[in-house]
């Protein structure tokens, strides 16, 4: 009989939120299971071990981060747009930094809550670019160009890689008006 209110929800962000105060990412079973009271085994109801675990933090990790993106762009268009989104992606990512790298692996195709977690991500990047007029082929290429910029910035930070003593929300916001610049000049 599993534990009054321990659901898999529960257990996915308990274990979320142990990830993030764990400097080395390594999660155990073990960890999750004594934070909440309960002997490992118990988590086998509602986990499928440390690979499911890993999973729905990984779920849970793509469904929190569409969002705030959609909030972030929310009634923008074009440059106010995607000055929207990689702020709320950056903001998410120094937020999360342990959850963050789940975010950017592609979906696995087997995985329905994967691959809808992951196409609504993706989505807000092309409502984004429809204003730009970028459609099909030219859509792709510019969200690849896009997340590349953002997600190589964020990346460099949150591994502790701008040590330099310049002002890093300076840096950030001159990537972006480069982004910018670039998804305006796009169908030339």
């Amino acid at each position: 009989m599993p534990r009054a209110g321990l659901t898999t929800e529960v257990v996915i962000e308990r274990a979320a939120q142990l990830l993030e105060q764990t400097p080395d990412g390594e999660l155990t079973l073990a960890m999750v299971a004594d934070s909440l009271g309960v002997r490992t085994p118990s988590l086998y109801k509602h986990v499928d071990g440390l690979a499911g675990l890993r999973r729905g933090i990984m779920v849970r990790a793509k469904r929190l981060l569409a969002a705030e993106l959609t909030q972030a762009t929310i009634g923008r268009a074009r440059a106010d747009a995607v000055r929207g989104l990689a702020r709320a992606y950056r903001s998410w990512a120094l937020a999360f930094p342990m959850q963050y790298p789940l975010t950017i692996l592609a979906a696995d195709s087997g995985d329905e809550a994967d691959v809808a977690v992951s196409e609504a991500a993706v989505g807000v990047l092309y409502t984004v670019l429809a204003g730009y007029g970028l459609s099909d082929d030219d859509a792709v290429d510019a969200a690849r160009f896009l997340r590349a910029s953002v997600h190589g910035f964020v990346s460099l930070e949150t591994g502790g890689a701008f040590r330099l003593p310049i002002d890093l929300e300076r840096s950030f916001e001159r990537t972006v008006d480069a982004v910018v610049t670039a998804l305006e000049t796009w169908q030339r």
